[in-house]
């Protein structure tokens, strides 16, 4: 089950994204599901298409299954994701 506290060790495909800050202004705004996810990117779905986001500048709001939004630094998200997946966070 996906909560705040480990949203980081899961999949992010599949959940509702949506760029509060970024230091590119192009990004700031930029809503939808999360289709993909790289190292570097990821790619959300979007009314008017795929945008690619880079995550180390950007500061994103998640979804959660339950409705809960979780506010995402995207620096902490730079890393292949099955490396993320399986990787011990500390609190």
């Amino acid at each position: 089950m996906i909560t705040p506290q480990n949203v980081l060790r899961h999949e992010l495909i599949g959940l509702s994204a949506r760029v509060v800050s970024a230091s590119h202004p192009c990004y700031k705004g930029i809503a939808g599901t999360v289709v993909d996810e790289t190292r570097n990117m990821l790619v959300i779905a979007t009314p008017g298409g795929h945008k690619k986001v880079q995550k180390h500048c950007t500061l994103l709001e998640l979804r959660l299954p339950d409705d809960t939004r979780v506010r995402v630094d995207g620096s902490a998200l730079v890393m292949q994701p099955e490396k993320r997946i399986s990787m011990r966070i500390r609190n």
